[in-house]
């Protein structure tokens, strides 16, 4: 991918651009842009991350793959956020896969230099910590919510969150996709697809989903999209914007 030098002055990446102009600049030389087409895994169950990523416009899912070959999303990272947190965690393998599920770009780093310049202590590390935090906390809340909440709810909560973090009303995702990430069967994300459709929420068509009341689709998510994404705010000190909603 040809370089674009204004990435390196003010990284897209929301995480890296909150770290002090010095602290970044000296990531500078280590960080490289690539591209992160549609399906790359980024690292699997059980092998070594030798990379970490901080994402653009792209879109990582998290995933947790059962015997039967069954997957659950257990997180998405984009703009907000870094794919490798085991790497400055005291290890470098995790039981869960990751890869792009909306294709982009992103911020590649080696893990070891990551980890060493985590290990330095300061405002990387402190940032980064409390971004693994924000990520527990969105974890946690995650279980809580398939427990407890109806699919519609879910949906919506998903669909949010996934707006948020690519900045946009519109994004590739089918349902099949969408059944997999949330762990249940199409036919149930078909019929609550179609009730958030038919009320005007949403619209659906070869394979892109865009929200098109956005107020009526908070209104219908349940409240853990907002305990996330106020601890989010909280957490890495951004304030939500004009748009509503939106966190970064």
């Amino acid at each position: 991918m040809p370089l674009d030098k204004n990435l390196f002055q003010l990284p897209p990446n929301k995480l890296l651009a909150a770290l002090p102009a010095s602290d970044y600049q000296r990531l500078v030389p280590h960080l490289k842009l690539v591209s992160l087409p549609l399906r790359q895994i980024l690292y699997q169950a059980g092998e070594p991350i030798t990379h970490v990523y901080f994402p653009d416009k792209s879109m990582v899912s998290i995933v947790t793959t059962m015997e039967d070959g069954s997957t659950a999303e257990v997180g998405i990272v984009s703009n907000e956020g870094m794919v490798g947190i085991p790497v400055i965690l005291g290890d470098n393998t995790t039981t869960t896969t990751a890869f792009v599920q909306i294709a982009g770009a992103g911020m590649q780093m080696d893990a070891d230099i990551l980890r060493a310049e985590f290990n330095r202590g300061g405002a990387i590390q402190t940032l980064l910590l409390r971004y693994v935090q924000a990520v527990y906390s969105e974890l946690a809340q995650g279980v809580a919510c398939n427990r407890l909440h109806i699919l519609e709810e879910r949906l919506a909560r998903w669909l949010l969150t996934v707006s948020d973090r690519l900045e946009s009303e519109d994004f590739p995702l089918t349902q099949e996709f969408i059944a997999q990430m949330l762990g249940v069967r199409r036919s149930g994300v078909t019929v609550a697809a179609s009730t958030l459709s038919r009320a005007g929420m949403l619209a659906y068509q070869r394979g892109k989903i865009s929200i098109l009341n956005r107020e009526d689709l908070e209104a219908t998510s349940c409240e853990c999209y907002r305990v996330i994404q106020k601890e989010f705010a909280r957490l890495l000190g951004k304030k939500p914007s004009n748009r509503a909603g939106k966190i970064f």
